[in-house]
């Protein structure tokens, strides 16, 4: 009994397989990535004498018999759940051994989109929406796939069409809120209440000296015939209305 358990398991050894570094295959490239459609080309070496020596595949299974090297091709690969596996039949232990070939097949989407969800029309800032943008920033969305150093360089992406956001804000002045400002006989003197906003802000002017007619929906008014005094600029868009204070004093000629 002795003797046919011993024989027993040297002929289950025979056929025992091992993977991994006392393997004595070499698979060139070790890891593949591979575009949808796109042809691939691995070579599987044994380090030693080998009496077969194959590929276990569902679309293009092959092998070899001595020969140290054998080559699985594919020119079109479209099989998502292929696992080739090299293997091979020795003369010495390990008789048997094998390497799966670590295979990554991708496919970039068919498209990509960007759009605002639960909303039409301009944003407002300081409101909250499922996409934060500034006015006139342009974005696109990009899908970008990260397959490693064995990939193609750079990385496969593919963009959505561009997505202009708009955005209204208040206005907001250029400049202090407040100007003191000396009036000498005869000089210029300018006033400006710029103030950046969306919509674009419009301008009106209010004093109890003589407005001239001209500084009504002025943003800067240059001129040498102020009188002193307190100047009221209002900036006003659809959001907010924000007002601007020039106090002109007089001041004597050469002082």
């Amino acid at each position: 009994m002795g003797n046919n358990f011993l024989t027993w398991i040297l002929i289950f050894c025979m056929f025992c397989s091992v993977s991994g570094e006392g393997c004595s295959l070499i698979l060139k490239p070790s890891r593949v990535v591979v575009g949808f459609g796109d042809s691939v080309s691995v070579s599987c070496e044994a380090a030693r004498p080998v009496r077969v020596l194959g590929w276990e595949s569902a679309i293009s299974a092959t092998h070899t018999q001595e020969d140290r090297s054998v080559q699985w091709k594919v020119d079109s690969l479209i099989d998502w759940i292929e696992e080739p596996i090299c293997y091979g039949v020795f003369y010495t232990a390990p008789r048997q051994c094998e390497e799966k070939l670590n295979l990554v097949l991708y496919k970039t989407p068919d498209s990509v989109s960007i759009k605002q969800v639960n909303h039409t029309g301009p944003m407002v800032e300081g409101k909250e929406y499922q996409l934060l943008s500034e006015n006139g920033a342009v974005y696109r969305c990009v899908a970008e796939l990260e397959l490693g150093p064995e990939g193609p360089q750079p990385p496969p992406t593919v963009s959505s069409e561009r997505l202009t956001s708009s955005v209204y804000f208040p206005p907001t002045f250029l400049s202090p809120e407040t100007e003191i400002l000396d009036l000498t006989l005869d000089v210029e003197i300018t006033l400006n209440c710029t103030a950046a906003g969306n919509p674009a802000p419009v301008y009106s002017w209010e004093s109890s000296q003589h407005m001239q007619d001209k500084m009504e929906g002025e943003a800067i008014v240059t001129t040498t015939t102020l009188l002193p005094g307190t100047y009221t600029c209002t900036a006003s868009n659809t959001l907010e209305k924000k007002s601007k204070q020039f106090i002109v004093k007089a001041k004597t000629k050469g002082v």
